[in-house]
């Protein structure tokens, strides 16, 4: 194939769900993100496809496929759309808000699908969505789907971990196809009971515990010597992206907090699997699995930092790095440099593997092979964009500052 399947990842983040999809054997040839410094790490990482920093309710699709076909892609057919809007108002984990604005940017997504008309499309949420409080609108949403021409598929919450990922992460994935093309099915699980075994914390993370994490500024590290099986096999997991080359071959996004002794004492003496009793942190068991690794809010709510999990070994909260293995990201993938930031991409992030796993079954039915699709360099070279605060990162993308939503830092504890 001179051309790999084309892709379009809306409410991309920082490229969970388009890295799954680019190792499945898509190119990912435009992307949606909000979040001026979260896009940033997209247009980074992703830099042979178009990042619109943009509300989707003002983008329009002739827009969208003038900027594609400016980078040389024909858009006669888009083979996949995906996403997983803003989904705080169905969250399991906080206050369920039914009329949270968000919310209605689902209906965004299906306008999007009706005008793009892709072969397939995944649709990515948190299960909250499939609670008895919202069954209406999940029906609404399938309806929906359903008349924009599509066979919809009943949906299914799949946890992570059923699918190699070190955590614990359910989400609910709706997959649809277009009625003139052959019908997709769900991923099986490939970890757990009478399966293969889940993959613990340990087999993701032991390689980086010697080496000492940075907690002021991000220096980059050398990558670990042998690098552990884990990170070994994610590399086979993401052979068929295309290959990322560095300015430099070091390791980054090893950065976590500097800790109190009487804080440090508190972690060390706080059993494995449990949570430390007055920050109230999880305390990973090295093993066992990852609890659900968060996102904590945006700068307009207040820029709470998620809670970290504990490490397992050592008195400290986990470093960025070490939560992207977690997440099932390969060592090459870059985050932003600051903690704050680099947490709330993962936290917010599609586990990639799952991800990866999921458009394997479109790309199976589409009979492509893999194997046989094009591959090319990419040259990593905007990584000083990857210490944008929110202010500049909205100069790059040229949003007046008055649009750009202020940081409001909560009082010191």
């Amino acid at each position: 194939m001179n051309q790999r399947p084309l892709a379009i990842d809306l409410f991309a983040g920082c490229g969970g769900m388009s890295l799954g999809l680019e190792a499945a054997g898509f190119d990912v040839v435009a992307a949606v993100e909000i979040d001026p410094v979260h896009a940033l790490v997209h247009e980074v990482n992703f830099p042979y496809g178009v990042t619109f920093c943009r509300d989707i309710r003002r983008l329009e699709w002739p827009e969208m496929r003038h900027a594609i076909e400016q980078r040389g892609y024909s858009t006669a057919e888009i083979d996949l759309l995906t996403g997983g809007p803003p989904c705080q108002g169905f969250s399991v984990m906080g206050k369920r808000q039914l009329d949270d604005p968000r919310n209605q940017l689902i209906f965004e997504y299906v306008r999007l699908l009706r005008e793009i008309q892709p072969k397939y499309f995944i649709f990515e949420n948190v299960q909250g969505l499939t609670g008895q409080r919202h069954q209406g609108m999940l029906k609404q949403l399938c309806q929906a789907l359903g008349e924009a021409g599509y066979h919809v598929l009943p949906p299914q919450v799949l946890n992570g971990a059923d699918y190699g990922a070190p955590q614990r992460r359910k989400r609910l994935i709706l997959l649809g196809y277009r009625r003139d093309v052959p019908p997709v099915a769900y991923p099986a699980p490939s970890h757990g009971p009478d399966r293969k075994p889940y993959v613990t914390v340990h087999e993701a993370i032991a390689d980086l515990e010697p080496i000492p994490v940075f907690t002021d500024i991000d220096r980059g590290i050398v990558p670990p010597e042998p690098l552990g099986t884990f990170g070994r096999s994610l590399n086979e997991h993401f052979r068929h992206c295309h290959s990322r080359q560095l300015e430099t071959n070091f390791l980054w996004g090893h950065l976590g907090s500097q800790h109190q002794p009487a804080i440090q004492a508190r972690f060390q003496a706080t059993p494995p699997g449990k949570k430390e009793a007055i920050s109230r942190l999880f305390k990973l068991d090295a093993q066992g699995l990852s609890n659900t690794l968060r996102a904590g809010t945006p700068t307009d709510k207040g820029s709470f930092t998620a809670p970290r999990p504990i490490h397992y070994q050592l008195p400290r909260c986990i470093s960025i790095r070490e939560a992207a293995r977690l997440h099932t990201f390969p060592d090459w993938f870059q985050f932003h440099r600051k903690v704050w930031h680099g947490f709330r991409e993962i936290g917010n992030a599609v586990l990639p593997l799952l991800a990866k796993k999921i458009a394997q079954e479109i790309i199976h039915t589409l009979e492509i092979q893999p194997d046989l699709l094009p591959q090319k360099t990419i040259y990593i070279t905007q990584t000083d964009a990857l210490w944008y605060p929110l202010g500049q990162a909205s100069q790059y993308w040229e949003i007046p500052w008055h649009l750009v939503p202020r940081r409001r830092r909560p009082p010191s504890p």
